[in-house]
């Protein structure tokens, strides 16, 4: 296999790696880069022999690889650290936004995480790109190198990044108040386990781990599925079935007699985390500051 070192390999195919990835097919990189199809499958045939590995999955859309992943990394730090410095020397071009891609799980990105983008100074000239994605899975998105930062719900730091700790979000087992009437009463381990209950998409098992610390095997297989952060909470309040609610959401439905809560005193804390590449980046560094000041005052400590 051949061996090269990153520093030999060329820009121009790094970063049209770089733009398959983000555009999703070499057609769409091809009018993106303003060069032809076959130039963009040609930078990166190259680069895969220059490197002696496979670096896309050829799907739709494509996919790098673990090696892929590398080299996308590396081309979005590179093009991030330009950017900066080009800046920094007022260099033409510098007035081109900086595009920051963070991966935020669909409940902050509700709550709080938008009120703590607003708190990003407006000098740099950021633009965000916002990859929602479920806690438990945004840091794979950092380690394709997909993204520069995510809102996780891991410590462990990925490889090349930071951790910071930014607050505990709770959630709430609540319903709409004519769910007692729908369905026998009993206690509360008997009736959520066999009563409809909202979940988010065919990943989400936050409701059958609630059951499950009630002595059960998982919720009822009468679910709902709603894959909104927003629409979850509207097919609670509307009685679809019971649900996990964040409690910043739970709390005004919950004062106004839309919701009811189920157990108070069983409510479930999820830490989150911030983890971000580890650049000296002033873009990147503006937007952590102003991400961790804001969850600290909107989540639990």
């Amino acid at each position: 296999m051949m061996t090269t070192a990153l520093a030999d390999l060329p820009l121009d195919q790094v970063r049209t790696l770089l733009a398959v990835v983000d555009e999703g097919t070499f057609d769409a990189a091809a009018a993106a880069l303003h060069v032809t199809p076959s130039a963009v499958s040609q930078r990166v045939k190259a680069l895969e022999q220059r490197t002696g590995r496979v670096l896309l999955l050829r799907t739709k859309p494509v996919r790098p690889t673990e090696s892929g992943a590398v080299l996308v990394r590396l081309a979005r730090q590179v093009a991030l650290l330009e950017r900066d410095a080009s800046a920094e020397l007022g260099l033409s071009g510098a007035g081109e936004p900086t595009r920051v891609s963070v991966a935020v799980n669909a409940d902050s990105l509700a709550t709080w995480f938008l009120g703590a983008l607003t708190r990003v100074p407006r000098e740099p000239g950021l633009c965000f790109e916002l990859r929602r994605e479920d806690e438990d899975h945004t840091a794979a998105l950092l380690r394709e190198g997909v993204v520069m930062a995510a809102v996780t719900s891991s410590p462990d730091p990925v490889p090349g990044c930071s951790v910071q700790a930014l607050g505990r979000m709770r959630y709430l087992p609540c319903a709409n108040p004519g769910f007692a009437a729908r369905h026998p009463a009993g206690p509360l381990r008997e009736v959520l386990a066999e009563a409809p209950v909202v979940v988010f998409d065919r990943r989400d098992d936050f409701q059958d781990g609630f059951v499950r610390r009630l002595g059960h095997e998982g919720a009822s297989p009468a679910r709902h599925y709603v894959p909104t952060s927003e629409g979850f909470v509207e097919a609670v309040a509307a009685g679809l079935g019971w649900g996990m609610v964040p409690e910043p959401q739970a709390e005004p439905l919950l004062r106004t007699g839309r919701l009811v809560g189920l157990a108070p005193d069983l409510a479930v804390d999820v830490p989150l985390y911030w983890q971000q590449w580890k650049l000296d980046s002033p873009a990147l560094a503006t937007v952590a500051e102003a991400v961790v000041t804001a969850a600290a005052e909107a989540l639990r400590r």
